[in-house]
């Protein structure tokens, strides 16, 4: 998914508390092989305390790699080559400059363009929810002032069939195959009402990241006018993920579809007579807005939990980035299924380009599928349901029926 394929690499290690093993070339090999574990305590007991996560989870990997540093090469080099080599060095801080000053200017005509956006996507969320009308042609035939939509609209009150295209919003995400596996039956209701989501990068003076608002009428599921989901990054251009926060949902009673309640008759003989209640979560599209949260105890994070924070916190990035980079731009093309055909297209190409490289060196797949067994952190591919994924070995969350 072109800037989002890094994530899954991602998170790599890019604060002091995950290169311990690069700073000191006379480090032995057994000093420097940390394990996951090991580094996510130092991250958490360091002074980037929680954004130290994303480094820490790559610690593991880092260890895997040589542990030799440019300069124990030069060492070696006879004279004049190592004179070549320092002037190669010249070179690539000269590239590293022009990079720089080519993310600025970038940075700067996307937000130029973005301000250029934002008046076609002003009129768009004003003709989704009905509050304009489409321009008319020569061709069309004459309408009254109003639509009909809009007067039915003042007679009964804000619905989501009340509106200038109804299910415009829920018809784009489910045509997204990612999206649509997050989408239960019973989102789909409550999902009606979105009229309008928005993208922007108001995080706040030099911080990096998104934020993603979620517009909906007023309905009888939560009081929520908008919902939010932000994205800290630690990098933008890998990326890195630090960490994201939603918007806690006010659920009307009885109406959370994020929750099952789940009813049990005492038993014979009991005192207590009266049903016991229980609440568990369940699959639901709103989980959303509840992303992982990383423990504040270093204790609580091993091997094993570690893996599972980065697969979530991967699969979480992915969604939003989807949103904010295919469905929110060309959101049309999404409602009537036209970018389904672009998107397989590309996918294709993809994968066209994954068969050729995979063809050229057998050996060196055999290579990476030991890397990968090995390795203490594997990535996930594929979008997963709900704020986490069950750890092996562990029941699916059951489908919940709406209470």
């Amino acid at each position: 998914m072109d800037n989002m394929a890094g994530l899954g690499t991602a998170l790599p290690a890019r604060q002091a508390g995950a290169k311990a093993h690069v700073e000191d070339p006379d480090l032995d090999d057994q000093e420097a092989d940390i394990d996951v574990r090991e580094a996510v305590k130092q991250a958490f007991g360091g002074p980037e305390g929680r954004s130290g996560l994303a480094a820490a989870l790559q610690g593991g990997l880092d260890s895997l790699v040589g542990r030799s540093s440019g300069f124990d090469i030069l060492e070696t080099l006879p004279a004049p080559v190592r004179r070549r080599v320092e002037t190669l060095r010249t070179l690539d801080g000269e590239y590293q400059e022009l990079e720089a000053q080519f993310l600025a200017e970038k940075a700067e005509l996307e937000a130029k363009y973005q301000n250029l956006y934002q008046p076609l996507f002003v009129k768009r969320a004003d003709i989704v929810a009905g509050r304009i009308d489409s321009e008319s042609t020569p061709d069309d035939e004459p309408v009254s002032e109003k639509p009909e939509t809009m007067e039915s609209a003042e007679d009964e009150g804000p619905s989501p069939d009340n509106v200038g295209v109804p299910e415009f919003w829920l018809r784009a995400m489910k045509n997204h195959e990612l999206l649509d596996e997050q989408i239960t039956a019973r989102d789909e209701v409550p999902l009606k009402f979105l009229v309008d989501i928005k993208s922007d990068k108001e995080l706040g003076e030099d911080t990096k990241g998104f934020r993603l608002h979620f517009h909906f009428l007023p309905n009888p599921y939560f009081s929520n006018s908008i919902l939010t989901k932000s994205y800290f990054m630690v990098d933008e251009e890998d990326p890195i993920l630090e960490k994201a926060e939603g918007t806690e949902i006010n659920w009307q009673s009885g109406k959370n579809t994020t929750v099952k309640i789940m009813k049990k008759k005492p038993k014979k003989g009991s005192k207590n007579t009266k049903p016991v209640t229980k609440t568990e979560q369940c699959e639901s599209f709103f989980n959303f807005f509840s992303p992982p949260k990383i423990p504040e105890d270093d204790e609580d994070i091993d091997d094993e939990e570690a893996e599972r924070l980065q697969e979530v916190m991967e699969a979480d990035y992915e969604m939003g980035a989807v949103l904010r980079e295919k469905v929110i731009p060309r959101a049309v093309t999404w409602y009537t299924g036209e970018a389904i055909m672009d998107d397989d297209d590309e996918d294709e190409e993809d994968d066209d380009e994954e068969d050729d490289d995979e063809g050229d060196d057998d050996d060196d797949d055999e290579d990476e599928e030991e890397d990968e067994e090995s390795s203490p952190i594997k990535q996930q591919k594929h979008g997963i349901k709900g704020p986490a994924a069950p750890a092996a070995g562990q029941e699916q969350p059951p489908e919940c029926k709406q209470q």
